[in-house]
């Protein structure tokens, strides 16, 4: 076949342009988080983007609040991929206001989700315990484990932050009124381990939780509606300071937890910044992975694995046809 001298520089043009496309991702760092989700996601994102992207990525530890503050003060690592932003929200903004920072995306879409839950198996059996109304309709099914005249809910446990939150949330609701109890747990161990519990006899099961959590992803629960909505500014200033004495009903709302990465990577790696905007795990998706890792006492890297192998129609939503095609080829 002959090629006109005028048709060769573009075609030769659009081939180094394909090429250059797969080798234009440099070397950065991930912050592999020392919690089960954000490990999982550090190793996912690091398995896609070197193989699929062909960058030069490499995952060093990381914690919340230090990692955010060294990416601000530093510059490193260059991307965290879990962040549960409230908790340095102020500094973050900052950040970003003075162009060291930038959000790429939600790691968890839907949000870190708090809340009162009780089974679905009883949401199926009576529709209405899916409000706040239902349950206390249906107050005397929550039997408590030490008396025959209180109504058992499970708050969480003593120390944590949220424990806090349940309690007012609980005197709110005036749950007492209606013949509950605000139980301790003990731990979080403890609180999992009532959940277990009931969902194994079938019982009806009252109280705090949060999400994702392994716990959420064995079992099914539904989240109980205040008829509040969530008033963020009640969250804020009442529901958690301890000192509030006047708390007023409101769903929690929901914790922003989100990618960020520092202004230098978003410039100098658009591609690899296209896709942590791109990725993003529900919360169920998420507490799956979560409980599959328990079952399995499974790392970060074991539970990337199964993610990759597993879920490929999560994974190729977030990338084109040729980078899948060179996961799959490395997978």
């Amino acid at each position: 076949m002959k090629i006109m001298p005028s048709v060769l520089p573009v075609m030769l043009l659009s081939a180094f342009s394909v090429n250059a496309s797969a080798v234009d991702c440099g070397s950065f760092t991930i912050a592999d988080m020392n919690w089960n989700s954000a490990s999982l996601i550090a190793h996912v994102d690091q398995f896609i983007l070197n193989n699929g992207y062909l960058c030069d990525a490499e995952l060093i530890s990381g914690d919340s609040i230090p990692t955010g503050v060294s990416m601000i003060e530093k510059g490193k690592p260059d991307v965290a991929p879990e962040l549960w932003t409230n908790g340095i929200k102020e500094a973050l903004d900052k950040g970003v206001a003075e162009k060291r920072l930038r959000y790429a995306g939600k790691s968890l879409i839907d949000g870190g989700e708090e809340g009162f839950w009780v089974p679905d198996y009883l949401v199926k059996q009576y529709p209405e315990m899916a409000t706040i109304e239902g349950v206390i309709k249906h107050a005397n099914l929550f039997v408590h484990p030490e008396s025959d005249t209180k109504h058992a809910f499970y708050g969480c446990p003593a120390g944590w932050t949220c424990q806090i939150t349940a309690e007012h949330l609980f005197n709110a609701l005036k749950l007492d009124e209606s013949g509950f109890e605000l139980i301790d747990p003990g731990s979080g161990a403890g609180l999992a381990g009532t959940i277990s519990k009931a969902y194994d006899r079938n019982e009806a099961w009252f109280g705090y939780y949060w999400s994702p959590t392994p716990v959420l992803g064995k079992y099914n629960m539904v989240k109980v509606d205040f008829g509040s909505g969530a008033d963020v500014e009640e969250y804020r200033n009442c529901t958690t300071q301890p000192d509030c004495v006047s708390p007023k009903v409101t769903m929690y709302p929901p914790s922003p937890v989100q990618t960020v990465t520092t202004e230098s990577f978003a410039q100098r790696e658009p591609q690899a910044f296209e896709y942590f905007a791109k990725r993003g795990f529900t919360n169920q998706q998420m507490s799956t992975l979560l409980a599959w890792m328990e079952d399995n006492q499974a790392d970060g890297e074991a539970a990337m694995y199964h993610f990759l192998e597993q879920y490929p129609k999560t994974w190729k939503a977030w990338v084109s046809s040729d980078v899948a095609a060179r996961i799959e080829k490395a997978l």
